[in-house]
């Protein structure tokens, strides 16, 4: 092989060890999210990188193997081209054999070197990392082709590994982590407010985020600071209460200041219209006017409260503990403050 040759091969395997190095670090940093709707569209790469992020270990035996074949190749194939090129003007100006062999070579071990860790290892790891969608749109294909080609040794090499890391008691993953803890999104979230590439002024996202690691408990009022009403109170009354506290809606109490249900301003302007409004006015309201509070445990998720009180269209529910006793009373008010921030009632002087 000639000299320019052994030059030519150290181009071409600088380039296919910045393939798989690009490649590797492009199949583990992609975002899954931002690959499947091109999927979906019908995006052939898209899929081909989806199908590579799922067999990630599959990938990364094959980056490996091409990483180390090329790594070894440019060693033995432009070394001793480069070697015998600055032999000539070496061995010009006069110095011994030995000192122009030492010398060649120790240059041409500091440039390959220096060739091979900038433009084979750091550019197309750096370029992945910065664009790692991209690029395993662009890297994902060719190399699932030839982890296809060199399947049986891949395959191979991949038992191996994953049966060494089970001597450590580690299961082995083939699939990135595509997927985050709450801590985790939190975390994300306030970095990215840091960062300034997140606009929450209103702090709307990070109460979203906060609202999911809630339990009823932390939300609902107790008994003991509860507005409440006797189950023989008028609707006038109510209008007074209303008219003192501000609030459209009232817990109604048995004689032992336990939960029954409640009431809404509305229920009560409903009984005072008619002919015979002012007797009504002074009577107790009548049972059906008191709606039904659902049940809700104390250790039950605030998301999982918000839906069972949407399904039966309640505003308000009772939260138990663990021996079945009414505790607190959970409003619906309160849960969407948790999510949007506060929520004055229509009816509340401020």
């Amino acid at each position: 092989m000639s000299d320019w040759a052994g030059i030519a091969w150290l181009v071409v395997l600088l380039i296919a060890n910045a393939f798989f190095v690009g490649a590797e670090f492009a199949v583990i940093s992609a975002r899954r999210s931002q690959i499947e709707p091109l999927a979906e569209k019908g995006s052939r790469s898209a899929k081909t990188a989806l199908w590579a992020m799922e067999h990630a270990t599959l990938m990364l035996a094959t980056c490996q193997l091409g990483i180390t074949i090329c790594s070894l190749l440019i060693l033995n194939v432009s070394e001793p081209a480069i070697h015998h090129l600055l032999a000539v003007p070496l061995e010009a100006i006069g110095l011994p054999y030995a000192v122009v062999d030492v010398t060649g070579f120790v240059i041409a071990l500091l440039l390959v070197s220096y060739l091979h860790v900038v433009f084979g290892e750091m550019v197309p790891k750096n370029l992945a990392f910065s664009l790692p969608d991209r690029a395993v749109l662009l890297l994902a294909p060719p190399l699932v082709f030839v982890s296809r080609v060199f399947h049986p040794i891949i395959v191979a090499l991949n038992w191996i590994a994953n049966h060494v890391v089970r001597l450590f008691r580690v299961e082995p993953k083939d699939e990135a982590a595509s997927t985050f803890t709450l801590d985790e999104v939190a975390t994300i979230v306030n970095q990215s407010r840091i960062e300034g590439v997140l606009d929450d002024a209103s702090g709307a996202v990070a109460m979203a985020v906060e609202f999911t690691d809630k339990k009823a408990k932390d939300v609902a009022v107790p008994l003991s600071e509860l507005v409440t009403l006797p189950e023989t109170t008028t609707p006038d009354e109510i209008e007074r209460a209303v008219a003192r506290h501000g609030f459209s809606r009232y817990v109604i109490v048995d004689d032992e200041g336990m939960p029954l249900g409640y009431v809404h301003l509305k229920d009560v302007l409903r009984a005072a219209e008619g002919a015979d409004a002012d007797a009504t006015v002074e009577l107790p309201i009548k049972p059906k006017r008191i709606h039904h509070m659902i049940p809700i445990g104390e250790t039950t998720d605030l998301e999982d409260a918000l839906a069972l009180m949407r399904r039966s269209s309640r505003h308000l529910a009772q939260v138990r503990d663990s021996a079945g006793e009414t505790t607190a009373v959970l409003f619906l008010e309160d849960i969407i403050e948790e999510l949007v921030g506060e929520v004055h009632d229509a009816t509340r002087r401020l």
